[in-house]
């Protein structure tokens, strides 16, 4: 919920100042337009029920004025508002419009808030009353009167019949409703409760001649009910806590404990403890330096969390009654928090709008170890083991610093050699804790001795040494008894971290740099420039490094050697190494993948961040923000494949492809990047695709299927050129065919030896008039009286005559000469004194294809034949198709028709086929 301030200045908080002196409420205060309440709380609570569509500027307008109280309800798609126009009104935010309003109160709303089970809001005004309404009947089911002053806040209790109010009349009012709802809700009578309350008891003032002071009331003012004046009996006040000096702003209960905590204008933060009789207070908390605005307790810890005029956050610890930690800002001050009830989440609004925070780190500290993981967990130093299952305590941890606050564990390093455990905390600037961890977990109850440091990180160097960063940026290697063995000063003055390595080796953070360190040598042996590293994983044989920072993540060899870098727009939280090459790592939405070569992808998306312990095939076994082991089986098909690509081993990419479902544009973009789109085609179903990536890869077979599927013309010539640079004669006879190309389909009839074939070109050319096709099919075929009619019959007499002279066509010649001299023609003389015969050369015919282009086929098509499509043999009816010669009309043309230039197909109505 987001609620506005009552005002600025000390006049308008102060409970002791009548109304009419105070500064008019229109007067300054935080500068909100009207509805930016619910805006504010629309955006608090996209993080509890997931309005993840982003709309950050969905308004709510019907407000005449600000908005001080909103509050969402649990289950339904509802929030309901209250403001300064008296009214309070309820949204639906899936339909973006008001349901209706609730009229009654007399003054400015403060807060309104849903019940969690019943169908009640409970509203607190500056009329001095808090209201009950049913939401679901529109209407006022009680009036609680008894403050004196403006009522800043009312809250149902999350399990009992309680309301809880504060006021700046300096007090806090604990309601009993037991027996509103036992009344206007009699469905939610128990049993036990119906037999306590015994039969009703009848009106006395029923039967007397004036009747009851309902009935007095009703005929006197008929729209009004008593409830509305006097507030009823069926809620009372059960206890009335004073102790605050000055006006209250605030009370909240504890969600599970009899406990209350208020905060006032005497800058007090107050906790109180109630039973069924009697309430009082139990201590007082110092430290605020203005007006307490808001108070409320932690849902999972023994906190209280307070904010202030002051300009400060505090958190309070319950048990020890002191503050343990302090948000300041630097201008505006604080008026209002909000608890998530179910994540590590809080809320505060400000002057100047609304910050969304955390008390502590939610990443539970743990490090691998052999056949299993070991993890901190409330205070605890646990180990789970991947094969059993079993989870064992193993001891008890203090306590860190001397604040008493959260301890939470930055990171722990395990020698599994001497069963030493390193706690790093940042309490107090930056400490160690180091433990001997007991091997059964007998001493898991007892807190353990241990060695404590200060330093910025901490981490095993040695069997029997660990190395210390100190405030003083130098390096301290230490036994176990917590001694100064060795001094070493970083290479950079900006080292602020340790990453562990192995033996004698560290890693430094400086900047934005990571060094390899040699402790013997005390020099860095190595440097990477690289974003700042939050953390380190090394692969199981230590022979690379992933380094993960919080939008990056960069592989190098154990030389420090950049092999790849991913980057990422979200979080990184964690990772793992799944054998020595393939880096798994998740973000806030994703577990992913990385490869040494740089090719990454997302295994598969998270509801809940997790962070990653062990990686094993598709096993994955990781913590969650609770601190509990939990095992996902992950589909590693793509990344596998991937891997077994870049080591060419292509058995097992052969393997994959037959057992497995991968398929997308990503992966078929992949293969072609790569260099591999033989592979490619085995991923494909879209034709197109198909075709294309079999051109690239010269797979001669398959682009005929696709062609033949797709029957585009612009396909076909792709294919003709792409066969016939393999020798494949008969995928581009067929081509040719289908797109008509006479001219090359003649010529690949002359170098094919198909003597048969170009006699029907020849009678083709004569059919379509094609007068340069009929004389250069019978050059091909040598046919010299087919090229003297042709030539005769285009008016090339002379020419006629020459060729026929030529030939030794005597007859003809003679017959030509004739006609050049009735014309007056002279005959023309011979072009050489000793002409010779020309004739074509004789082709060497051949029934396979011609092997011009060597296509060695690789492991894919020699394991996978049989998956494209079959062979460019005669059988395979490649020329089989079209326009039958020895049925068409002389003068017919090509239309759409195809050739059929084996005399095996249909007639001239036969239309394109594949």
């Amino acid at each position: 919920a987001a609620s506005a301030p009552a005002a600025t200045g000390v006049a308008r908080r102060d409970a002791d100042q009548v109304r009419d002196q105070v500064e008019p409420r229109q007067g300054p205060r935080i500068p909100l337009e009207p509805a930016v309440g619910a805006r504010v709380a629309a955006q608090w609570r996209r993080a509890a029920v997931g309005l993840s569509d982003g709309d950050a500027d969905r308004r709510f307008d019907e407000h005449d004025g600000p908005v001080r109280g909103v509050c969402f309800h649990q289950s339904q798609p509802l929030f309901v508002t209250g403001g300064d126009d008296y009214k309070i009104k309820v949204w639906n935010y899936k339909l973006r419009r008001c349901l209706f309003s609730l009229l009654g109160h007399l003054d400015y709303i403060r807060t309104v808030q849903f019940h969690v089970e019943h169908p009640w809001i409970v509203s607190a005004s500056d009329d001095q009353t808090i209201r009950i309404w049913n939401w679901q009947q529109r209407s006022c089911v009680s009036v609680l009167t008894g403050h004196n002053h403006y009522v800043m806040c009312a809250q149902f209790h999350v399990k009992d019949d309680l309301v809880l109010s504060a006021s700046l009349d300096q007090t806090v009012r604990v309601w009993d409703i037991g027996g509103l709802r036992k009344k206007t809700l009699p469905e939610t009578v128990t049993p036990e409760e119906r037999s306590a309350m015994g039969p009703p008891m009848p009106d006395p003032a029923g039967s007397s001649p004036g009747g009851s002071l309902s009935s007095k009331l009703g005929k006197a003012i008929p729209n009004m009910k008593v409830e509305d004046l006097f507030g009823g009996n069926d809620a009372t006040v059960k206890y009335v806590l004073e102790g605050h000096d000055r006006g209250v702003n605030w009370a909240s209960f504890h969600s599970t404990l009899p406990l209350i905590v208020s905060g006032a204008d005497d800058r007090q933060v107050k906790l109180w403890r109630m039973n069924e009789t009697k309430a009082w207070e139990v201590d007082t908390l110092r430290g605020h330096i203005n007006n307490v605005s808001c108070a409320l307790f932690h849902p999972k810890q023994e906190l209280i969390i307070s904010n202030s005029e002051d300009k400060s956050i505090r958190v309070w610890d319950m048990s020890k009654r002191q503050g343990v930690q302090t948000f300041r800002r630097e201008h505006d001050r604080f008026w209002i928090l909000a608890v998530h009830q179910e994540s590590n989440l809080l809320a505060a609004g400000h002057d100047g709008g609304m910050i969304v925070f955390k008390l502590e780190r939610e990443r539970p500290a743990f490090t691998p170890i052999s056949g299993g993981v070991l993890f901190v967990k409330d205070r605890y130093v646990r180990s789970f083991d991947y094969g059993s299952g079993k989870d064992t305590a193993l001891m008890s941890i203090r306590r860190s610093g001397n604040s008493g606050g959260p301890a939470v564990a930055r990171s722990v390093h395990y020698n599994e050699q001497e069963n030493m455990l390193l706690v790093c905390h940042d309490t107090d600037g930056g400490s160690y804790e180091l433990y001997s961890v007991p091997r059964d977990g007998r001493s898991s109850d007892q807190s353990q001795e241990c060695k404590r440091g200060a330093g910025s990180s901490a981490v095993f160097v040695a069997r029997q040494r660990f190395a210390v960063l100190d405030k003083n940026r130098q390096i301290l290697i230490k036994n176990f008894q917590n001694e100064v063995t060795k001094k070493c000063a970083p290479p950079h003055a900006s080292t602020d971290c340790l990453f562990p390595v192995g033996t004698g080796m560290l890693l430094l953070r400086s900047e934005e740099r990571i060094s390899l360190f040699d402790v013997q040598q005390r020099k860095a042996v190595a440097e990477l420039s690289t974003p700042a590293v939050k953390y380190v994983v090394w692969s199981p044989d230590n022979s690379h490094v992933a380094l993960l920072s919080k939008h990056g993540v960069v592989i190098a060899n154990k030389k420090l050697e950049q092999l790849c870098m991913v980057h990422e727009t979200i979080r990184i939280k964690s990772g793992a190494w799944d054998g020595n090459e393939v880096f798994v790592y998740s973000t806030l939405n994703h577990i992913k993948y990385c490869l040494i070569n740089g090719d990454s992808g997302i295994i598969r998306t998270l509801d809940v961040p997790v962070y990653i312990s062990r990686v094993s095939g598709g096993t994955v076994h990781c913590l969650d923000r609770e601190g509990k082991v939990r095992k996902m089986v992950v589909d590693v098909t793509e990344c596998q494949f991937k891997l077994s690509l870049h080591k060419k081993e292509f058995e097992r990419v052969i393997r994959i492809i037959k057992q497995s479902r991968l398929s997308g544009h990503a992966i078929i973009a992949y293969l072609q990047k790569k260099g591999f789109p033989q592979v490619a085609l085995h991923f494909v179903s879209d034709e197109q695709t198909r075709f294309n990536l079999a051109v690239e890869c010269g797979n001669v077979d398959i682009a005929l299927q696709a062609a033949q599927a797709l029957d585009s013309k612009e396909n076909w010539h792709r294919l003709g050129a792409e066969a016939l640079k393999h020798g494949n004669h008969q995928v581009v006879e067929m081509a040719y065919q289908r797109t008509k190309d006479m001219e090359k389909l003649s010529f690949l009839y002359l170098m094919t030896g198909n003597i048969d074939k170009l006699k029907k070109m020849l009678k083709i050319a004569e059919m379509r008039s094609d007068v340069m096709g009929r004389f250069h099919n019978a050059l091909y075929l040598g046919d010299v009286p087919e090229r003297v009619k042709l030539l005769v019959e285009a008016g090339h007499i002379p020419l006629a005559y020459i060729t026929a002279l030529t030939y030794g066509l005597t007859e003809q010649a003679e017959a030509l000469s004739q006609q050049l001299t009735a014309a007056g023609l002279p005959l023309p003389e011979p072009l050489s004194p000793a002409p010779k015969m020309l004739y074509p050369a004789l082709p060497i015919s051949r029934d396979s294809n011609w092997p011009l282009l060597t296509v060695s086929k690789g492991t894919f098509e020699r394991t996978l034949a049989g998956g494209g499509g079959g062979g460019a043999t005669a059988d395979s009816g490649l020329g089989d198709a079209g326009l039958d010669l020895d049925d068409m009309d002389g003068g017919g043309g090509w239309g759409d028709d195809d050739l059929d230039l084996d005399g095996t197909g249909g007639g001239g109505g036969g239309t394109r086929g594949g």
